[in-house]
Formats: structure tokens, C-alpha cells, sequence
């Protein structure tokens, strides 16, 4: 049985254990930096540092390292042992204030996006000490920052933190105007689902796609897959349920907050939901459960998928972001209350958010544009490009009510109780914002739930966005208000006049169907179908300034992300078609062809037995099959030639990953309609790859 609270943050050097461990002065001073950004003296941090290493030691530690997130949307770390040299030739462990707060690896070989040239290859990681330090593999782990010799930054962290500063400041500021001055701090909190699917690893070793690219290149939809929906919140198999313990026991030792566990709807596909926290300490949770899922898979003797569609025609795995504010008070600043048309806090938070989706639709799109989220996004309840917000029945008629009646009356049909039928169930309150699965952006009760994360993105982008663009638009409330001589007329009258001219971001309904594609082109919403084209909006100059204004980014770092992110999606579109080359030549081609020989051989003998002997089937399976190969012989050849074919684009990064959308991507999807097709018509002892049937239900 495990010990839950006893073991919970057990590797975590936390605020009870420097309570503990340090002076009440020291740990004064260290809580004043984190909660009122005031400077850390170095006898603060020397002393921080040697409480740390104290505790790291006594867990087994003898190395430490700057745990960081570079631009490659995992994390990285280099270990140093906490060994020092003594006078007498022996060493001591020694651990120091400099060496806690500044690191300096090697930058040449992480993502710069062009902002330093390759001489340059130092890099300064500088501790984070709002999220506490672990231990993992008998290693203390110190969240960082990670900025490159110029410094500019070359990571994930530090624009997030400076979001979290201006949100924090922007909604105080404007809270302070309504008159709650109790709340002296805002943070951005979130919860992420993580999906993910688990197979059997001897299977995995078999398919050369999965092992390169994580996701199946190749293959024909099994018999049988989602249709029945039997999966979804299922009994857990006994592998997978031997796996989920053991993750949980490991996430919880590191203080990560894991709740809610269950089968999702595609076979072999699962979800961890967690509980919410400031989206800082969240992110860097979320890296950690990637990492812990895959390792403890293969203990199990399965893989995890991460990958947002590794399966063609089943449902990909997305990373539900449930997004909200929360103040220093406890108080949720996305709660409605009981009678929401009559909470103005409310209502403003929340036309500062409707404001900022409808303006950075684009910022909020290209957050979460990756080639493997595109195969994702459009059907199998992954949100459409579309990006719209889902508000539920009762709030969308209170918007509506703001917006039409003058007298700002609106009467709440509050919640709705729902008849069991059966009189030993209770009765049942009605959630009016409801879920609306093909929403990116939907109101579920006391938060915003953004669907369109794909399951292997690092969530800090997408809350960077999240927290900038809210910021921003509270900022311009703030400034408006501020003339005001009048707050409560002021108030009302911002809200009317923003939810009027924003309402289009506004749909409640089903986001695949084709009257929405052109309902949404008719109220002007962007429909950014391809990740070139949404990271060609990065760099607009409403962007730019955006970015600048509120101190996130400079306009070199936008550049470097963007070139960043077209490179990664390059290279992943290169390896996935070179990899679909090597499958093709080596293994399918021959396989198809050793099976039409072997029906020729069938087809030659019977009619040697005797010409009565009927061989219609094999020549018509022959024949089908010998035309298929041609086809593919030639749709091979293609793409052979597109991929040499783009050495033509590489001096224009755009260009170059447009051609990889637009002319790889269609020739690869034209290879493997035909490798399917022959799959299916190909006796399965010929076919050099374990089936969808295998992949998919192999974990019992």
C-alpha cells in the first residue's frame, strides 16, 4: 500500500523543507524574492545552495544540474558531481551560491534561430527559484532559464515567467480599479490532460516508422478500432494499470499533482489529468510526465506514444490546457457565481479574454502548430484550425443580453435539474457550459479549456500566448478606466462595446461542419489549415509590437522562434519521407513482390494439374496486386525526386517548409494510400510489418 501523503514531494525541496533547513532570516529573505521579486544576495543563495545540497546528499545525490527547456521542446541537462579538491588530496562536496543561480553549458547544438553565430556557442542557465528543485536519478534538478551569449533567450521559461509578470500586474491593476485592493497578486493557473497511447514494445522494435518518427507511416485501419467505444473509460488492463501506479508513485514523489486516470477512446490510448497549479510550475510538471511516462513504459514492456497522430483513422492524443486566473485570496477570477450577470469582476475577465482570442486568433493557432498536430486537428474530436470560443447556452444568452438591451437586464435560468427516472438515484444539476468537443477554446465552469494542444507540446507557448494577449487586453481596460469618473458606468459600457464588436469569436455549435468553414470566412476568422501558414503570422507587426510592448520578446527572439519552428518542421517532414522511403524500397516493395510471385507459382501449377481448374481469383488478385506495385514503383520515384527536390528551397525557410507541406506531404500520403491498399491484398506472412490489429491490441 503506498503512503500517499507521506510520500507525496518526498524528492522535492520544497518551501516546508527550507523552512526547516534554513534560518527564519534566510528564509525570510529567500520568500521576499519570490513573491516580490526583490534581489537575491549572494549570502541568501550560498546559504540556499548549502541547505540543498545537504538534503540532496542525504537522497543519494552526487551530482547536480541545471534542468532547463531549450528551443527543442524537451528539456536538457548537464551533471556536475558536487565534488571539490581538498589540500590532503581528498575532495569534499561542496555546492555554492554562484553555482546554484549561473551554469554555463554549451549552447552550439541547441536551436538559435540565427541569434548567435556558431562560434558562440557558450549559453548561461540561471536558476528559477520559483519552481523548487528535485530530485531525479539521484540527481538535484534546478529549473533554469536559459539565454545565449548575447542575451536573448534560447528557451521556454523565461518568456513564460514574463508573461506571468504582466498578467500578474495588468489584473491587479485592474482589480485595484473595481476596488479589491485585498488582492495584491494574480497567477495564471493550469491543469493539462496529458493522452498518450502505450503498445507493446517487441512490436514497437518492428515498425521502423514508430521508432523514427513516432507516429505509423504505413498501415491499414484494423477490422475493428474505435467504432464500438468500448475502449473509452473501460476497465483498465492489468499492464496498463501496473504502468499507472507506478507513474503515480513517481509523480507524486516529485510533488506533481496527478488526480484522474482512465482509458480514452482510441484502443490502447489512456489519459493523466492533474490537478491545477501556477502555470510556471506546471509546465515544468508536464515535461517531467512525458519524460516519467516513457521511461516507466518500457519497465512495463511497452512503449508511450506522444505523438499526436500516431494512428490513421483511430483519434489522436491532444494536452487539454484548462487555463484560469487565481488571486492571492483564493479567489477564481473565471467563477461566475450563482448569478453571473450581476458579478462585474466576472464579466470583465471575461470579455478581456473573448477581446483577446478574437484580436491574436493567430498567435493562439501557431502556438500549437507542429507537423504532427496538423494530422491531428480537424476530426476525431481534436478541435478544427478554426480557433472559436465555446461559451455554453447561459452565458452566450447573457453576452447576447449585455449586447442588445440597454437597461443591462437579464434574468438567469440558472441551473437545470435533470429526472433520473429512478428513485434510488439523486437528482442531478445541469452544467450549462457543457463540453463541446470540437470547440479549441471552451468555458467549462471556472476556466478556459484549450483543446488544440497536441499531446507532445511543451504547454509553456501556448500560455505565453495565453497570458500575454489577456495582459495586453487588460492593460487597454485599465487605461480606459482610468479617465473614467464614473468606474461602475465606465465598466459596463467597456463591457457592451467589446463583447459587440468581438462576439464573432462567439460559436457555440459543431466546429467540422462545411456551414462553419464558411460561416466562420463570412464573420472573418482566420482558418490557418498548415503549420507554415500559421508561423507566417508570427511575425506581424501587430505581433511584434505586441510582443515588445509587453516585454516578452524582442523582435529578434520572434524571428529566431519562427525560424525555429519552420526548421523543426523541415526536418521532421525530411526524416518521415526519408523514412517511408526505406520502408518502401526495402521491405514493402520486395514483400509485395515475393507474394505476386508466389501467386504466379500457384497460378502456373493448377493450371499444370489440370486447364478445368478454375484461377480466376489468383489472376485477378495477381493482376490487381502486379498493377498496385507499378503504381507504387512510380509513386516511390516521386518522391524520391521531391525530396531531392527541395534542396532548391533551403535559402528561403518559408518557402522551403511550405514545399514540404504542399509537395512531400501530398506525394507521401499518395505512397501510403497504395502501400495500404496492397496491405490489405497481401497475405499477412508476406507483410513485413506488424498490422494496426497487433499495434493496437497487443497490450492485454
Amino acid at each position: 500500500m503506498i503512503d500517499v501523503p507521506g510520500i507525496f514531494a518526498s524528492n522535492v525541496f520544497n518551501d516546508e523543507k527550507m523552512r526547516v533547513r534554513l534560518t527564519q532570516e534566510t528564509y525570510a529573505a529567500f520568500r521576499e524574492s519570490i513573491e516580490n521579486g526583490a534581489p537575491l544576495s549572494i549570502e541568501v543563495a550560498n546559504a540556499v545552495a548549502d541547505a540543498m545540497k545537504e538534503w540532496a546528499i542525504e537522497k543519494g545525490c552526487t551530482h547536480y544540474t541545471h534542468w532547463f527547456q531549450p528551443m527543442t521542446g524537451i528539456t536538457a541537462e548537464k551533471h556536475d558531481s558536487f565534488i571539490s579538491p581538498h589540500a590532503d588530496g581528498h575532495v569534499i562536496m561542496e555546492f555554492s551560491g554562484r553555482e546554484l543561480i549561473k551554469g554555463e553549458p554549451d549552447a552550439s547544438s541547441f536551436p538559435s534561430g540565427g541569434i548567435r553565430a556558431t562560434f558562440e556557442a557558450r549559453g548561461y542557465t540561471t536558476w528559477d527559484p520559483t519552481s523548487p528543485a528535485f530530485v531525479k536519478d539521484n540527481t538535484l534538478c534546478i529549473p533554469t532559464a536559459f539565454m545565449s551569449y548575447t542575451g536573448d533567450v534560447l528557451d521556454k521559461k523565461t518568456p513564460l515567467l514574463r508573461s506571468m509578470d504582466r498578467i500578474n500586474h495588468e489584473a491587479v491593476r485592474i482589480l485595484h480599479l473595481l476596488g479589491r485592493t485585498d488582492i495584491t497578486r494574480v497567477d495564471a493557473t493550469v491543469g493539462p490532460e496529458q493522452e498518450y497511447f502505450l503498445i507493446d514494445k517487441e512490436i514497437y522494435n518492428r515498425r521502423k516508422d514508430l521508432k523514427y518518427t513516432g507516429r505509423t507511416l504505413f498501415g491499414a485501419r484494423s477490422p475493428k478500432g474505435q467504432q464500438l467505444d468500448d475502449h473509452y473509460f473501460g476497465a483498465i488492463k492489468q499492464r496498463v494499470k501496473a504502468f499507472m501506479t507506478e507513474l503515480d508513485e513517481e509523480l507524486w514523489k516529485l510533488g506533481i499533482y496527478a488526480k484522474t486516470e482512465h482509458n480514452e477512446v482510441a484502443p490502447a490510448q489512456h489519459e493523466l489529468a492533474p490537478i491545477f497549479t501556477t502555470v510556471n510550475i506546471a509546465a515544468d510538471h508536464n515535461q517531467l510526465t512525458m519524460e516519467l511516462m516513457k521511461r516507466i513504459a518500457r519497465k512495463h514492456g511497452m512503449v508511450c506514444l506522444l505523438h499526436e497522430k500516431p494512428f490513421k483513422g483511430v483519434n489522436g492524443s491532444g494536452k487539454h490546457n484548462n487555463w484560469s486566473l487565481s488571486a492571492n485570496t483564493g479567489e477564481n477570477l473565471l467563477k461566475p457565481g450563482k448569478k453571473p450577470e450581476e458579478n462585474t469582476q466576472f464579466l470583465l475577465f471575461l470579455t478581456a479574454v473573448i477581446t483577446a482570442v478574437d484580436d491574436y486568433q493567430d498567435l493562439l493557432r501557431l502556438s500549437v502548430a507542429t507537423a504532427g498536430n496538423d494530422h491531428r486537428m480537424g476530426g476525431d474530436e481534436a478541435p478544427p484550425f478554426i480557433i472559436s470560443m465555446f461559451l455554453g447556452d447561459d452565458l452566450e444568452e447573457i453576452v447576447e443580453a449585455i449586447i442588445n438591451r440597454e437597461d443591462d437586464e437579464y434574468e438567469s435560468q440558472g441551473k437545470v435539474i435533470m429526472n433520473t427516472g429512478a428513485e434510488a438515484l439523486p437528482e442531478i444539476r445541469k452544467d450549462t457550459t457543457d463540453r463541446n468537443r470540437t470547440s479549441p477554446f471552451a468555458f467549462t465552469g471556472n476556466k478556459f479549456e484549450f483543446r488544440a494542444l497536441g499531446s507532445a507540446l511543451n504547454i509553456s507557448c501556448p500560455n505565453i500566448m495565453l497570458n500575454t494577449i489577456v495582459a495586453d487586453v487588460l492593460s487597454s481596460f485599465s487605461d480606459e478606466l482610468e479617465k473614467a469618473s464614473d468606474i461602475e458606468t465606465a465598466v459596463r459600457r467597456l463591457i457592451r462595446k467589446h463583447l459587440k464588436k468581438h462576439r464573432r469569436i462567439i460559436f457555440n455549435g459543431d466546429g467540422y461542419t462545411d456551414e462553419w468553414i464558411a460561416e466562420a470566412e463570412q464573420r472573418g476568422l482566420l482558418n490557418l489549415k498548415s503549420t507554415p501558414e500559421a508561423l507566417k503570422k508570427y511575425t506581424l507587426k501587430k505581433n511584434l509590437d505586441l510582443f515588445e510592448r509587453n516585454h516578452i520578446f524582442n523582435e529578434t527572439e520572434v524571428r529566431a522562434r519562427q525560424e525555429i519552428l519552420l526548421e523543426n518542421y523541415i526536418k521532421i517532414i525530411d526524416l518521415e519521407a526519408l523514412t517511408m522511403l526505406d520502408m518502401a524500397k526495402k521491405d514493402i516493395f520486395p514483400a509485395v513482390s515475393a507474394f505476386t510471385c508466389k501467386l504466379a507459382e500457384t497460378i502456373e501449377r493448377k493450371r499444370g494439374v489440370s486447364d478445368d481448374i478454375r484461377v480466376d481469383a489468383e489472376v485477378k488478385l495477381l493482376s490487381k496486386l502486379s498493377d498496385l506495385l507499378a503504381s507504387f514503383s512510380e509513386k516511390i520515384d516521386e518522391l524520391d525526386s521531391k525530396v531531392g527536390g527541395s534542396i532548391a528551397y533551403r535559402k528561403n525557410i518559408q518557402s522551403h517548409a511550405e514545399y514540404c507541406c504542399n509537395e512531400m506531404l501530398k506525394t507521401m500520403d499518395e505512397l501510403r494510400a497504395i502501400s495500404d491498399e496492397m496491405e490489405m491484398c497481401t497475405a499477412s506472412e508476406y507483410w513485413p510489418y506488424p498490422s494496426y490489429g497487433q499495434l493496437l491490441f497487443s497490450v492485454q
